[in-house]
């Protein structure tokens, strides 16, 4: 009598070594980091505001509640809400500030460049094809006085 053949189960390979994958596999960023000042500005907004989503969250169930401290967090959200939008504009301000003191990178294969270079010679080109006929009609008319 023969015996069955072996099973091809998970069990057979229990022994085998599998390649695990990495717990933590770096990926390079798609942008570059914020600077530092722009970035402290988006956080202190970002706290701002969700303080303020709360406060006027209170303010709605104190509201629904007919509670006395309804009307004191209704006029504190509008302020917090002045606030909010002020430290929204200034991550915009920061941001454009940062841009201007320090500048923004310049690659010199930049299209703004290179328009810039095809429009100098451009203009060349035409100022010495000026020359070019300037030169030409003064020789024609020395030779015509000659004549």
């Amino acid at each position: 009598m023969q015996s069955a053949p072996a099973a091809t189960s998970s069990s057979a390979a229990y022994g085998a070594r599998v390649p695990r994958q990495q717990l933590w596999v770096e990926e390079p960023a798609t942008r570059r980091r914020m600077p530092d000042p722009v970035r402290v500005s988006a956080v202190r907004a970002v706290l701002i505001m969700s303080l303020t989503i709360i406060q006027a969250m209170v303010a709605f169930l104190c509201t629904l509640a007919g509670s006395w401290l309804a009307f004191p967090m209704v006029l504190s959200g509008v302020g917090s809400t002045v606030v909010a939008t002020w430290s929204v504009l200034d991550v915009w301000i920061t941001r454009q500030v940062w841009n201007q003191r320090n500048g923004v990178v310049s690659v010199p294969s930049s299209s703004a460049r290179q328009l810039r270079r095809e429009r100098r010679r451009a203009r060349r080109a035409a100022r010495a094809a000026q020359r070019d006929e300037a030169r030409i009609r003064r020789r024609g008319a020395e030779n015509l006085s000659r004549a």
